[in-house]
């Protein structure tokens, strides 16, 4: 049996250009405010402290996100890390249907991420593009995993289209 894994991660240019900023701005009141405090070595100290280890905290946790997804025989399998700690499994028999479409991220969930849209829209759980598996699960449920590899999972996904549950 054929098995198709992928990990994706934010790694666009524009997503590294928002860190810098993010950066910039975080630093620049320490660095306007060094007049001040430069007489007080503590306030300093603690000021440059608090702001590094938080600047440090948000851009490892940003650049550590990664959505792994993995299709095998007994089903689907996806983890949204630092969400999921462990993979999660859909099972064949619990999916009525799986297939691959475009979608629209913006208007539909909102953007990138780890979404969840209330009502029919379900859960999505994407980090580029706008190419996704769209399962729908035999509880009325919908889960949307971004892919970018697009032929592969639908070669994937027509090998176990059999093994989905009747609806």
């Amino acid at each position: 049996m054929r098995v198709l894994t992928e990990t994706q991660r934010f790694d666009q240019w524009w997503f590294r250009l928002l860190m810098a900023i993010v950066i910039g701005i975080t630093i620049m009141p320490v660095a306007l405010s060094y007049d001040e405090l430069k007489d007080d070595s503590t306030a300093l100290l603690i000021v440059s402290l608090a702001c590094g280890i938080s600047l440090l905290l948000v851009v490892l946790l940003l650049f550590y996100f990664k959505l792994e997804t993995r299709i095998d025989e007994a089903g689907i399998h996806y983890s949204f890390w630092p969400f999921h700690l462990t993979m999660r499994n859909v099972h064949w028999h619990e999916m009525t249907a799986c297939y691959v479409r475009k979608y629209n991220p913006i208007a539909e969930y909102g953007g990138w991420g780890y979404r969840i849209r209330l009502g029919k829209g379900g859960r999505a759980l994407n980090v580029k593009g706008n190419i996704g598996i769209q399962l729908e699960l035999t509880n009325g449920k919908k889960i949307m995993i971004g892919t970018q590899k697009e032929a592969e999972v639908r070669s994937v996904l027509r090998q176990y289209e059999q093994k989905l549950a009747k609806p």
